[in-house]
C-alpha cells in the first residue's frame, strides 16, 4: 500500500481477459491513436480511504475497445483511454470517469453519479456543488416513447471473468444503458441508424453489431433475450442510416465541436441539435453513432461563468464547459440558448397560424416560417422584427411567441390572425410603403428599427380610414361595427384613432368590449382587450421644436479620460498628430460637458452646455494621430477636437454627448450609426419666408431630417437632381423630384463642415453600383445619360459599341462622371459618339462586383449553357430577382438598349451576335477567350421581352420614336440637344381636333405636366385663356370611343408609355368643369351613392350576368373603394376595387349598346408587380348631370379634392423656365438645368417645328 500511495497510482488488480466473455469488435479501416496515460508521478497521492473504495467495483476497471488499437498492438498504455486526474481525498471515495467502452478520466467524482445512491461508477466530473436533487420520474412529454427496457448484464471492453450489471432502454432512435434505473444520464448510448445486425450467440448472449463495433449482451433467460432480440431487429430493421457524415442524430446539428469539461484534461465532442445536446469522447464515435449520453433541454439554463466558461444546469446536474475561445464561447451559449426555446416550443400554435398562407411569411420583411407575433397589431413577425417590436415597448406591440407563450393563444386569438392574415392587415398597415423603403428578409437591424417605427409608432405607411381626425364619429364608427364581423374595420378604427375605451352611451353595455360581448363577437372582443392600453400611431408633431430649446436630460452621465487639442475656430484641414493631443478626464452630467487637467481636478478647464452645442462630426477611423476621433462645434464659433483609441469609449462618448443636446421630438436620429448630427436652419418649397429649426443627420449617402413641426424625413443625396451652394450667403440648395430645401447657415464653421460633407456624400461613393449617383429609377446617372446620348445620336453610327474611342477622351469622361455625373451633360459636338460608348463599357468593365455580382456571375454563365429554351428563360429570371435593386434596374435599361440597337443594325451593322462579343467579356469581367459570356448576352437580348416581362405596346411605342428620331436626322441632317437623366420624348399633341393642321410635335420632359403641355400649346398658337375658361389636355382612345381629361399636376411622359397605337393627346376646354366645381363645393360628405346600369367586359368574368346587357347595381363611392351592391338592401358588396387604382374615362363604345348617352368606362389596374391584373367594364348614368357628378367625385377623391388650380391655368413658362439667379439675397446656382434651357428655346417652335432639333449647345 506505501508503495502505491508513493506512485500515485491507485491499485489495480490483474485483468484476466477470457475469450468467451471478450467483446467481440471489427477491426475499423484506419487505426485511431489516442493519448497514453500521463507519467505517474504527475498525480496527487490519494490516502487509503479513497483507495479501499474500489474493491468490487468492476467498471473501474474497463478499458479502451479493440477497435480503436491496431491488431497487433501490445502497449497497454495505447489501448488505455484513461486520462487519469487528481484524486480528493476530502471525498473519500474514488471514482474512474469512463463508460462502459473506454475510459475517459479519473476524478473525484462523476456527472452521471446520482445522489444518495451507492454506485460510485461515473463517467465525467461534477463537483459536489453540481449535486441538485433526485430526478423525478421520466418526463413523457419530452422522452421518446421507451420500446422496452429492462436490466442486462453487459461485458466491459477486453472481456473479463464477469459482466456488469445495466438497466437498458431501447427506444425508436437509441438504444442506452445506465448503472441503475434511478439514473437519467445513461453511461452510454448506441443510435439505432448505426445498427447493422442483432444476433443471438451463446447462452442466454446476444450481439448489438455496428458498423465497427460489437456490444456484448446477457438477459437472465431464454425468453427475455429472444424478446430483446426481436424488439431490436424490428427497430433496426430496414432502417438506413441517416447520414455518412451525422447518423447519430435524428436532426441536422446546429453546432458542434471540442468542449473541455471542468475536471477533465482531456475533450468531449459536443453537439448542440434542436432541443437536446449530445457528448460523444471523439468526432469518430460521433460519425459513427456511438456516444457518452444526451442532455434534453427542455429543463436545462445556461449561464456564463468566466470569459472561455458557462454552465449547463438542469435539475439533475451542473455542466461546467470550457471554450477554446471567447468568441467560441458565445457561440456555444448562443446554441444552448436556442435548443433550449426549441425545446419550451410548441409548434401546434405556430402550425395553426400558418394555415393561413399570408402569416407564413413576416409582415415586416417576407421572411419565412415567422414564430412571434404583436397580438395587438395583429402581425405574425419574424425573430430579427419581433426584436425591434419590443423595442417599441408593449404600449406599442406586444410580442408573444407561436411556440412558447401557449397561454396566450386563446381560440379567439387564433381565430382572429387566421380571419385577418398577414396580407389583410398589411392592406391597412402597409398601404402606402415606398418601395425604396420596403424591408426584406436581409435588412440590417437599422432599416428594420427604422421600417418597425415609421410603421407602427408613426403609422407612416397605413390606410387612413374615411373618418380619420374627426374622434366622435370614429368613436361611433367603433361602438357600430364591435357589434359586426367586420374585424378589419375595427383594426382600422382603433388605430386611426378611435377611443377603445369610449363610452357608448348605454348603461347595459358602458364600453365597446361590452358591446362586442353583448353580441357574441367574440373576435371583436379579443381585439378590443388587446388594445385596452395600446398607444395610438402618432403622424404628426404635435409642437413645433423650439429654437432655443431645451434643459439636457439629467439622466445623460459619462465621464473618462479623452486625448484632445486646443480649441480652434476654423476647420481642421491638417491631420493632428499624436504629439498635439493632451489627456484630459472629461465628465458629462446635466447636460454639460467638462473637461479637467486631470480627474483630481476640481475646477475644469473649459465647459460647453448642451444648448451651445450645434453640431457633432465623427471623424473617419485614423484621421488623425488617435485612431477614434470627434468634433464639436458650438455656438460660439469654436471647434472641439477630441480623440481616443478605445473603440467603445469613443462610441459611448459620442452617443452620450449626441443625447444631451439633441432634443426629444428628433430623438430616432440618435440610433442612427451618424457621420454628422447637428442643428440647422432651413427653408422648403412651401414657405421660403420664415426659416425653421431643423436636427439633420448624415449617414452614408442619406441625410436624415427632423424639420419644425413636421416628421422625420430622409433625403437620398446620391438621387437629387440639383446640388448646389453659395459661399457668400451660405446657403445650401437641395433639389429632389417634387421639392426643393434651402438649408442655410446660421454659423459659418460648422456649416462648410455640413456643405463639405453632403456634397461628397452626394457624389459616387465607391466602384459598385448602389454606390454611384443614380436617378430616380436606381439606374447609375452615367449609364442613364451614355445610353440616352447614343440613342439619340448614335444608333446609325455603324459598328457602334465595337469602335474605340480616343483613350484620353475617354478616361477625361470616366472621371467627370466619377466625380460629378449629375453636373456631366453630353453634347453633339462636344462629345463623339464612340468615346460615350467605350465610357460606359470601360464604366461595367471596372465595375466592382461587376453587374451580375461576383457571387452569382457564374451561375448566369451556367444557365447560358441550358438547351431547353423555356427552363433557361425561367433559370434567367431567378437569377434576375436575386440581383440588387440597382443592378436589377441597370441590368434592364442596358438591355433594353441592346435591345433597340440590334433592331436597327442594317443601320450600324450591330446584331445580335455583334453585340453579345463587345459586352459579354465587359458585362462579365472575363478575358473574351471564349464565347460562354457572349452566349448570356446573346440570351439575355433575344428574350428580352420574356425575361424582363416587357410590355409590348410600350416597346412598340418606342422603337416607333426612335425611328421618327433617325428619320427626322437623316431628312435634316440635324443635331440633337443634350441629354440628361430623366429621358426626353417628341410626340405629337392635337389642338382641339385630330387634323393635320393641328398638329404640334412636342419634346415632352419626364418632369412635364398636363398643365405645363396645355400652356406649352396654346404658348404656340397664341391663344389667350380667358377668366372661365378650362383649357385641359385629354387623353383620347379612338378605337374604345372613350376620353378622359388628365389631372392638371398629371405626368405626361407615363401617360405616353401606355398608349396604344389608337391613342393621342388633345388640347380642349373642359366645358363641364366649372359645373363640377360648383357640385363639389356644394358637397358636405366627399362620398357619393346611387343606382348605375352596370356591365362587364366580354372577357371578364364571376357575376353570371349576360354579357350583352346593362344591369342596375347600387353603387358606393367613398374616399378608399368603389363597391358595388346587388341592390340598395343588400349587405354584402358583390365588388369592390380600390379608388386609387380606377382609370375612369368619359363615354362607352357604341357596339355595346348602352341603355343611355351618358356612359363611363371604367379601368381598373392593380399595383401588384408579381401579378398585375387589368380589369375594364362600363356604368351609364340617367341623365347628364348624374353622370357629371360621378365623375366630379371620382377626380375629388382620386385628388384630394385638388381639381382644378386654384389660381387657374398659368403659363408653362413661368413654371418651368430657371428662376432668377437671385432668390431674395440669396444666389441659387443649379448644377443641371437642360430641360429648362430647352424651354426657353420652345418660342421658336411655332415657327419652325424643327427648331428643337438645331439647339446645339
Amino acid at each position: 500500500m506505501d508503495q502505491l500511495l508513493q506512485d500515485h497510482t491507485p491499485r489495480v488488480p490483474p485483468r484476466i481477459k477470457t475469450p468467451q466473455t471478450q467483446e467481440i469488435t471489427q477491426q475499423s479501416s484506419q487505426d485511431d491513436h489516442q493519448p497514453g496515460l500521463p507519467a505517474p508521478g504527475a498525480l496527487q497521492s490519494a490516502p487509503q480511504t479513497t483507495l479501499s473504495s474500489l474493491d468490487g467495483d468492476s467498471d473501474d476497471y474497463e478499458e479502451v475497445d479493440a477497435s480503436y488499437v491496431s491488431v497487433g498492438q501490445g502497449n497497454p498504455l495505447e489501448r488505455e483511454m484513461s486520462l487519469q486526474v487528481p484524486v480528493v481525498a476530502a471525498k473519500g471515495r474514488y471514482s474512474s470517469l469512463c463508460s462502459d467502452d473506454e475510459i475517459l478520466d479519473d476524478d473525484e467524482s462523476s456527472v452521471w453519479e446520482e445522489p444518495g445512491l451507492n454506485s460510485l461508477q461515473s463517467s465525467i466530473y461534477l463537483p459536489n456543488i453540481g449535486r441538485l436533487a433526485s430526478p423525478p420520474k421520466e418526463d413523457s412529454s419530452q422522452a421518446p416513447a421507451v420500446i422496452r427496457k429492462g436490466w442486462l448484464d453487459k461485458n466491459p471492453p477486453q472481456g473479463v471473468l464477469y459482466y456488469q450489471r445495466r438497466w437498458v432502454k431501447l427506444d425508436v432512435d437509441y438504444l442506452r444503458y445506465f448503472d441503475n434505473d434511478k439514473q437519467v444520464y445513461s453511461k452510454g448510448i448506441i443510435s439505432t441508424a448505426s445498427v447493422t445486425n442483432v444476433t443471438s450467440v451463446g447462452e442466454l448472449k446476444f450481439e448489438v453489431i455496428t458498423s465497427n463495433r460489437t456490444f456484448i449482451f446477457k438477459a437472465e433467460s431464454e425468453a427475455e433475450r429472444n424478446e430483446w432480440v426481436t424488439v431490436l431487429q424490428d427497430c433496426t430493421r430496414g432502417r438506413q442510416r441517416r447520414s455518412i457524415i451525422s447518423p447519430s442524430l435524428p436532426l441536422t446539428p446546429h453546432f458542434k465541436g471540442y468542449l473541455e469539461l471542468k475536471g477533465l484534461r482531456s475533450k468531449l465532442f459536443t453537439v448542440v441539435a434542436t432541443d437536446k445536446v449530445f457528448l460523444y469522447k471523439t468526432m469518430e464515435d460521433y460519425r459513427i453513432g456511438v456516444g457518452i449520453t444526451s442532455i434534453d433541454m427542455n429543463v436545462g439554463n445556461v449561464k456564463v461563468t468566466d470569459r472561455r466558461s458557462f454552465d449547463l444546469t438542469t435539475p439533475y446536474r451542473i455542466f461546467s464547459f470550457i471554450a477554446e475561445s471567447e468568441q467560441l464561447k458565445d457561440q456555444w451559449v448562443d446554441a444552448m440558448r436556442d435548443s433550449i426555446g426549441e425545446a419550451l416550443s410548441n409548434s401546434e400554435v405556430a402550425d395553426r397560424i400558418w394555415a393561413e398562407p399570408s402569416n407564413s411569411s413576416c409582415a415586416d420583411c417576407g421572411a419565412p416560417k415567422p414564430e412571434w407575433a404583436a397580438i395587438n397589431l395583429c402581425v405574425v413577425v419574424c425573430k430579427r422584427c419581433a426584436g425591434e417590436h419590443r423595442g417599441l415597448g408593449p404600449s406599442i406591440s406586444k410580442v408573444r411567441s407561436l411556440k412558447m407563450d401557449r397561454k396566450v393563444w386563446t381560440e379567439e386569438l387564433i381565430q382572429v390572425f387566421l380571419l385577418l392574415g398577414n396580407e389583410r392587415v398589411n392592406s391597412f398597415w402597409a398601404a402606402n410603403i415606398p418601395p425604396s423603403e420596403a424591408l426584406s428578409p436581409s435588412s440590417c437591424s437599422d432599416d428594420r428599427r427604422r421600417f418597425i417605427t415609421n410603421k407602427y409608432r408613426h403609422g407612416k405607411y397605413r390606410k387612413y380610414h374615411p373618418l380619420y381626425g374627426n374622434q366622435k364619429e370614429l368613436n361611433n364608427a367603433l361602438c357600430i361595427n364591435v357589434q359586426c364581423s367586420d374585424v378589419l374595420e375595427t383594426l382600422s378604427l382603433i388605430f386611426c384613432g378611435a377611443d377603445v375605451n369610449c363610452s357608448t352611451g348605454m348603461a347595459s353595455c358602458p364600453s365597446p368590449l361590452s358591446l362586442a360581448n353583448t353580441h357574441s363577437q367574440r373576435l371583436q372582443a379579443e381585439l378590443l382587450s388587446h388594445n385596452q392600453n395600446t398607444e395610438l400611431p402618432c403622424s404628426e408633431v404635435d409642437a413645433g421644436m423650439e429654437e432655443v430649446h431645451f434643459s439636457a436630460p439629467t439622466c445623460v452621465y459619462h465621464n473618462g479620460f479623452l486625448f484632445k487639442t486646443g480649441s480652434m475656430a476654423r476647420a481642421i484641414t491638417e491631420r493632428k498628430a499624436r504629439e498635439e493631443f493632451s489627456r484630459r478626464w472629461c465628465t458629462l452630467n446635466d447636460g454639460t460637458f467638462s473637461y479637467y487637467e486631470s480627474d483630481k481636478n476640481s475646477n475644469p478647464n473649459g465647459v460647453l452646455k448642451a444648448p451651445e452645442i450645434v453640431c457633432l462630426a465623427v471623424d473617419a477611423h485614423e484621421k488623425h494621430g488617435y485612431d477614434h476621433t470627434f468634433e464639436l462645434y458650438s455656438e460660439s464659433e469654436r471647434l472641439y477636437l477630441f480623440g481616443t483609441d478605445d473603440p467603445n469609449s469613443h462610441k459611448e462618448w459620442v452617443k452620450s454627448i449626441a443625447k444631451s443636446f439633441i432634443p426629444a421630438k428628433a430623438e430616432p436620429i440618435l440610433r442612427l450609426a451618424f457621420e454628422r448630427i447637428g442643428r440647422l436652419k432651413c427653408k422648403d418649397g412651401l414657405n421660403l419666408q420664415t426659416s425653421k429649426v431643423g436636427w439633420f443627420a448624415l449617414v452614408g449617402s442619406t441625410l436624415h431630417a427632423y424639420l419644425e413641426n413636421s416628421q422625420g424625413e430622409e433625403i437620398h443625396l446620391r438621387k437629387l437632381n440639383e446640388l448646389s451652394i453659395q459661399q457668400d450667403n451660405e446657403v445650401l440648395v437641395l433639389v429632389e423630384r417634387g421639392r426643393t430645401l434651402y438649408i442655410e447657415g446660421e454659423r459659418k464653421l460648422d456649416f462648410a463642415g455640413w456643405c463639405a460633407a453632403i456634397q461628397t456624400a452626394a457624389g459616387s461613393g465607391g466602384d459598385t453600383l448602389s454606390q454611384q449617383q443614380l436617378t430616380d429609377t436606381d439606374i447609375p446617372v452615367i449609364v442613364h445619360s451614355c445610353i440616352d446620348y447614343i440613342t439619340q445620336c448614335g444608333l446609325t453610327s455603324e459598328g457602334i459599341y465595337r469602335k474605340s474611342g480616343v483613350n484620353s477622351r475617354v478616361a477625361a469622361l470616366c472621371e467627370r462622371f466619377r466625380q460629378d455625373a449629375r453636373s456631366l451633360r453630353l453634347r453633339e459636338g462636344e462629345h463623339q459618339v464612340d468615346d460615350v460608348s467605350n465610357t460606359l463599357k470601360r464604366f461595367f468593365r471596372e465595375l466592382e462586383e461587376g453587374l451580375f455580382t461576383s457571387e452569382d456571375g457564374g451561375t448566369w454563365l451556367t444557365t447560358a449553357a441550358i438547351q431547353d429554351a423555356s427552363m433557361k428563360i425561367s433559370q434567367y429570371q431567378v437569377l434576375l430577382n436575386k440581383l440588387p435593386r440597382v443592378n436589377r434596374a441597370t441590368l434592364r435599361a442596358l438591355i433594353n438598349h441592346l435591345y433597340c440597337v440590334q433592331r436597327f443594325s442594317e443601320l450600324n451593322q450591330m446584331n445580335l451576335h455583334n453585340l453579345a462579343i463587345v459586352f459579354g467579356p465587359t458585362l462579365f469581367q472575363t478575358d473574351g477567350k471564349d464565347y460562354t459570356a457572349g452566349r448570356a448576352i446573346e440570351d439575355l437580348i433575344q428574350f428580352y421581352t420574356l425575361i424582363f416581362q416587357v410590355d409590348e405596346q410600350q416597346l412598340k411605342k418606342q422603337l416607333e420614336e426612335i425611328t421618327a428620331i433617325i428619320q427626322v436626322r437623316e431628312k435634316l441632317n440635324t443635331k440633337f440637344p443634350s441629354t440628361e437623366p430623366g429621358g426626353h420624348f417628341i410626340c405629337t399633341v392635337y389642338l382641339e381636333e385630330k387634323k393635320d393642321t393641328a398638329e404640334q410635335h412636342v419634346k415632352i420632359p419626364a418632369s412635364m405636366t398636363s398643365a405645363e403641355l396645355t400652356c406649352e400649346i396654346l404658348d404656340r398658337r397664341n391663344i389667350v385663356v380667358k377668366d372661365k375658361e378650362y383649357w385641359n389636355c385629354w387623353e383620347v382612345i379612338d378605337k374604345e370611343e372613350i376620353e378622359r381629361p388628365l389631372h392638371y399636376q398629371e405626368r405626361v411622359l407615363p401617360i405616353l408609355h401606355s398608349f396604344g397605337t389608337d391613342s393621342h393627346l388633345l388640347i380642349k376646354k373642359h366645358v363641364a368643369m366649372e359645373a363640377m366645381m360648383v357640385y363639389l363645393a356644394s358637397k358636405v360628405d366627399p362620398s357619393k351613392h346611387g343606382i348605375m346600369k352596370f356591365r362587364e367586359e366580354r372577357s371578364i368574368l364571376g357575376l353570371g350576368l349576360s354579357s350583352g346587357s346593362f344591369h342596375d347595381r347600387y353603387f358606393i363611392l367613398n374616399s378608399s373603394s368603389l363597391r358595388m351592391y346587388k341592390e340598395v338592401r343588400s349587405n354584402r358588396p358583390e365588388r369592390d376595387w380600390p379608388v386609387r387604382n380606377l382609370r375612369i374615362y368619359l363615354g362607352v363604345k357604341k357596339k355595346l349598346r348602352p341603355p343611355t348617352c351618358w356612359g363611363l368606362t371604367v379601368v381598373y389596374e392593380s399595383k401588384k408587380q408579381e401579378k398585375p391584373e387589368r380589369q375594364q367594364w362600363y356604368l351609364c348614368c340617367d341623365t347628364q348631370p348624374e353622370m357629371r357628378e360621378w365623375y366630379a367625385t371620382f377626380m375629388s377623391i382620386q385628388n384630394d379634392g385638388d381639381v382644378w388650380p386654384q389660381d387657374g391655368l398659368q403659363p408653362s413658362r413661368a413654371s418651368r423656365v430657371l428662376p432668377d439667379t437671385r432668390h431674395g439675397n440669396v444666389s441659387l446656382i443649379p448644377l443641371r438645368g437642360s430641360e429648362n434651357e430647352m424651354r426657353n428655346s420652345v418660342a421658336a417652335f411655332s415657327q419652325d417645328p424643327l427648331a428643337l432639333f438645331r439647339d446645339v449647345r
